[in-house]
């Protein structure tokens, strides 16, 4: 989704040819394939093939293949994105090979280093040549670890370029009216996080909040493969399976979910990215997590972190406030690529790596 818009915007320049390669990180067919589709993407140029597997096999794979693609492609400089574990090896295996590095989406911190992402981007970060941010935070925070100005452009949030890129289909798509849900009378929830899935007393705990927050309100939950294994490895699914108000599917394209996100009443998840969206539609977040790398989202927007056990409170609470006026951030406005762009052709004509 981040990488969709600067790939468009960068293939119709004159003075760059984008390739893209996919690290085979996410390999789940309806949460990447059906991305690509979505967001007009073309097949990757190079597919890497990675596909599961623990942090350190992940890491090491998605070097060791892309190393040999650095060496044959040589390129002039290397992009990467997020916080996953293909964004780190692929930064550490460009920066071996003397290449260039532009981090997008740099600069995010939750303090937290139990969490992979959050030692993802912080290496990541120290090692690249230019680091793109979101919001003003990132900055902050890039110089407090002795970043220097040059290297850092504060460039806007591109997750919602992808959103204003597509618009149209978002607003015309049928999944609110295929799934029987009216606008504004149901919520949307996401769960994928180790820390909430992959252990029974944690999972529990959601499981229980999510059906006391269903008698409240109809949620629609898209069920990532890793906690749809999880449910049924600890023998909850059919909890929600049967509750009245809860509507269980597979995982969504990005058209399909955000048409569903924007109608929604409110949104509970444990995402990042959801977190940037909902603020930019004004529609209320909770966000299953002690912190979030995005506090823009809770200081400036409508998001709010919450927990299992005040979950059904929380949603209660974010229910009853007026709504805030949707005054998204600076630069998140749908122009980001085109910063980042301009940007990336300054440091290719100045060699400023």
């Amino acid at each position: 989704m981040k990488v969709a818009p600067l790939y468009h915007e960068l293939a119709k320049s004159d003075w760059c040819q984008p390739r893209i390669v996919h690290t085979g990180q996410h390999y789940d067919y309806n949460m990447s394939e059906a991305f690509f589709n979505d967001l007009n993407l073309p097949a990757p140029h190079v597919h890497l093939g990675v596909g599961s597997g623990s942090h350190a096999t992940q890491t090491a794979g998605v070097m060791m293949a892309y190393e040999e693609v650095c060496q044959e492609e040589k390129p002039d400089y290397v992009v990467v994105v997020g916080d996953v574990n293909s964004t780190l090896a692929c930064a550490i295996t460009a920066k071996k090979l003397w290449l260039p590095v532009a981090h997008l989406e740099a600069g995010l911190r939750s303090g937290d280093r139990s969490m992979p992402e959050e030692i993802n981007r912080i290496l990541t970060d120290s090692i690249s040549d230019l680091l793109w941010t979101p919001s003003p935070d990132g900055n902050e925070n890039l110089r407090r670890e002795g970043v220097p100005d040059e290297k850092i452009v504060f460039v806007g949030n591109i997750m919602l370029d992808s959103y204003e890129m597509l618009r149209g289909k978002i607003e015309t798509d049928t999944s609110l009216k295929d799934l029987g849900l009216v606008t504004g009378d149901y919520g949307v929830v996401t769960l994928h996080r180790p820390a909430n899935v992959d252990t029974f007393a944690a999972l529990e705990a959601l499981v229980n909040g999510l059906l006391a927050v269903s008698e409240q309100t109809p949620l629609l939950f898209p069920v990532h493969p890793r906690t749809r294994q999880s449910l049924h490895n600890h023998k909850l699914w059919d909890k929600l399976d049967t509750a009245e108000n809860i509507k269980l599917i597979e995982p969504l394209g990005y058209i399909p979910f955000m048409r569903l996100v924007s109608s929604a009443q409110i949104v509970v998840t444990d995402s990042g990215g959801i977190q940037e969206e909902t603020t930019y539609l004004g529609i209320p977040c909770l966000t299953l997590r002690p912190n979030t790398e995005r506090p823009i989202t809770i200081t400036d927007g409508t998001n709010r972190l919450s927990t299992a056990q005040t979950l059904l409170q929380d949603v209660e609470q974010a229910l009853k406030e007026a709504s805030k006026p949707n005054n998204p951030p600076k630069f998140w406005d749908g122009q980001t690529a085109q910063r980042v762009a301009a940007s990336l052709k300054e440091a290719l004509q100045h060699g400023t790596a």
